[in-house]
């Protein structure tokens, strides 16, 4: 069962950047498409970004052009680079995996996922 801790998180200013990280381990992430999720105070779990295992993006409306999902495959991680960060974009953030290698944003599709890591955005 391949574990995801995610990193990166904490507070950033409104207009700043943060770069979150998810790594992999006890098993390999060969094959896996990767995602981030985000849930805000209060608000249902979102989509947000999600990678294939050959680099495929999919980026929910709100955050293209300001975030970017990659991952280094020999090293197991993922990231996900947030630039011109919004107040509303204030959540915990989870990393998913799936073996199906899907990069949609139905949350149900992905069999992996992390504890999360916090990112708050002052205004």
């Amino acid at each position: 069962q391949v574990q995801l801790v995610e990193s990166g998180g904490g507070l950033v200013q409104a207009g700043g950047s943060q770069r979150l990280s998810c790594a992999a381990s006890g098993g390999t992430f060969s094959g896996f498409a990767m995602g981030w999720f985000r849930q805000a105070p209060g608000k249902e779990q979102e989509f947000v970004a999600a990678i294939t295992w050959r680099g495929y993006t999919y980026y929910k409306d709100s955050v293209k052009g300001r975030f970017t999902i990659s991952r280094d495959n020999p090293k197991n991680t993922g990231y996900l680079q947030m630039n011109s960060l919004k107040p509303e974009g204030t959540a915990v953030y989870y990393c998913a995996a799936n073996t199906a290698d899907y990069v949609g944003d139905y949350a149900k599709r992905y069999n992996n996922w992390g504890q999360g890591t916090q990112v708050t955005v002052s205004s």
